[in-house]
């Protein structure tokens, strides 16, 4: 089984939504037993919080189904549990580097490029388009 984690800052908007837009992939592609796909944050901020609404309404826009779930935190456990773990951008890179130093090298960016933090964006659109090329891409990788 592949284990696969996406970080973002507070994992309400970016990192659950490309939680479920794999989770879609995989289940499109018949292969939910192979995976296991989850989110979170590097900050505490929004502990406990659900996906933020925006997000939610660009998911059903989308027709991706997801779970009503609270935002959490980062553990060393997470470090070592999943097999992938993909940020969304360069400060969630350097939150994870002050986090776990030399053990955050397993962790690797969605993109090339930042994803944009529709937070401050607005654009749940741009975010959508960039979520679902990285996580097309890991699959594709997987296979």
């Amino acid at each position: 089984m592949v284990k696969i984690l996406f970080v973002c800052h507070g994992n309400i908007c970016r990192s659950p939504m490309a939680e479920f837009v794999m989770k879609d992939l995989v289940r499109k592609a018949g292969r939910e037993k192979d995976f296991e796909i989850a989110s979170v944050a590097v900050s505490r901020e929004e502990l406990g919080n659900p996906v933020y609404p925006p997000a939610q309404r660009e998911l059903n826009r989308h027709g991706v189904p997801f779970d009503h779930r609270g935002a959490r935190q980062i553990t060393q456990e997470d470090l070592e549990h999943y097999d992938h773990i993909y940020y969304m951008d360069a400060s969630n890179a350097r939150y994870l580097q002050r986090m776990f130093g030399g053990k955050a090298n397993k962790c690797q960016p969605l993109l090339s490029h930042d994803v944009a933090d529709p937070w401050y964006t607005g654009d749940f659109g741009e975010t959508w388009a960039d979520i679902l090329e990285g996580c097309q891409r890991i699959l594709e990788e997987l296979r």
